[in-house]
């Protein structure tokens, strides 16, 4: 397959949300669910700046758009109240839900001879890949159960690389938040974006879905 300018590509890293399925909506229907239950409003503008972050550092930015402080034990709580809310509108999840070509160019990936791996900071991972029918066509799930760095380091994409027994110059990465591809690139990595050059500068190829690349 040859879907990139430069060396060999052996290795295809994906992030999950974004990439090869949108469950941005549910994040959000759980976040603004918790954000009325502590007496606050919270929009789809402001669930922007949640894109590509861990969960608690997106429930700071929560708290901090409704000016409401709490301890870390009641962060700890609230977090994890949030999640299973996610969860819990998770299990609607279906194959419908993948975006454009996602298993398509899963596929081809496999059947080219390049290995492919999950480098999500969601610790749901394993059940969306579940859910959407696809996690036999990883070789590598890297969630946000292992590691301990949010994007933009590039722990999530290192441990992707080694679990494939690839040197990061021969991996990809496709991602869909400017804290991945910057973690991508501190990783060694080329990475091809999936959105706009404007919103997602520094990326070496640029895609609308992966459906562009079959």
């Amino acid at each position: 397959m040859k879907f990139l300018e430069g060396g060999p590509v052996r290795g295809a890293i994906f992030d999950l949300d974004g990439v090869l399925v949108d469950t941005a909506k549910y994040h959000y229907l759980a976040w603004r669910r918790l954000a009325r239950e502590l007496g606050f409003d919270f929009s789809e503008r402001e669930n922007e700046r949640l894109k590509g972050v861990s969960r608690m550092r997106s429930l700071e930015i929560l708290l901090e758009t409704g000016h409401y402080t709490m301890s870390d034990g009641d962060k700890a709580e609230a977090a994890a109240k949030k999640n299973a809310w996610y969860v819990e509108y998770l299990h609607a999840l279906d194959e419908s839900a993948l975006l454009p070509g996602s298993r398509e160019f899963l596929e081809r990936s496999r059947d080219g001879g390049i290995k492919t791996a999950l480098g999500s900071a969601s610790k749901n991972a394993p059940l969306i890949l579940e859910r959407l029918g696809i996690a036999g066509l990883f070789n590598a799930v890297i969630d946000g159960n292992a590691v301990s760095r949010a994007k933009p380091d590039p722990e999530v994409f290192l441990k992707g690389a080694e679990a494939l027994g690839l040197a990061p110059v021969v991996c990809v990465v496709f991602e869909d938040a400017l804290a991945g591809i910057e973690a991508a690139h501190a990783g060694g990595m080329r990475v091809i974006a999936v959105g706009k050059e404007e919103l997602l500068p520094g990326a070496d190829r640029y895609i609308a879905s992966l459906k562009d690349l079959l």
